[in-house]
């Protein structure tokens, strides 16, 4: 290995170790089960009947809670909810720190939106790092796709549920265009990554206005 990759090697891994101290920082609470519901891919060609069960939460949502939406991906081409938050629980946070992850086909099923115990126990997630972290774990709504958008785009059903989540989720609590951002808007990490369609998505949330 080369000088050059020996530094950017170790400039990438020292950048990972920060973003998972600051997390593990900002999650605070008891151990989150791994013990969320799962909106099937079969049934994206009904959106709308669908989508508002994740409005069917064990703990009311309080008022004036949710105030943003963060976007990311997992950083790995296969996840289900089980790996994802044994990795999480390996990072030393509580468990699986998304309220809301989206599968690509491998280990779920493409489009299928799996639904978290935090946003079902309506308590704060473990998703954004960065100097404001703890406000938007608190007050915001982080959905993964599962994925790397480092290496590779989305698929397009990913991408058409994401869209009716985010939109169902922005017009339920209100939250405003501007304060639906990717995770590389307010922290120093790459996800959702450079293949993450950001131009497309940004012209869609901005026509809701």
């Amino acid at each position: 290995m080369g000088f050059r990759a020996k530094v950017v090697w170790a400039s990438l891994v020292g950048s990972m170790t920060a973003v998972t101290a600051l997390l593990m920082a900002l999650d605070h609470g008891s151990p989150t089960r791994l013990d969320g519901v799962s909106l099937p891919a079969m049934v994206a060609t009904q959106p709308s009947a669908s989508i508002e069960a994740v409005f069917r939460t064990r703990v009311p949502a309080a008022d004036g809670q949710w105030l943003a939406i963060v976007i990311d991906h997992t950083g790995a081409p296969f996840g289900t909810p089980a790996s994802i938050n044994a990795e999480h629980k390996a990072m030393g946070l509580k468990g699986l720190g998304y309220d809301f992850v989206i599968g690509n086909g491998q280990g779920m099923s493409d489009g299928e939106i799996h639904v978290g115990e935090r946003w079902l126990e309506q308590t704060p997630g473990a998703h954004t790092a960065g100097p404001d972290g703890d406000w938007y774990n608190r007050h915001a709504i982080g959905i993964a796709l599962v994925g790397d958008g480092t290496r590779r785009g989305f698929s397009q059903t990913q991408m058409t549920r994401l869209l009716d989540l985010v939109s169902a989720l922005a017009r339920e609590y209100q939250i405003p265009p501007e304060r639906i951002v990717l995770h590389s808007d307010v922290a120093p990490v790459a996800g959702p990554g450079r293949y993450f369609p950001a131009a497309s998505l940004r012209e869609q949330i901005d026509s809701w206005r």
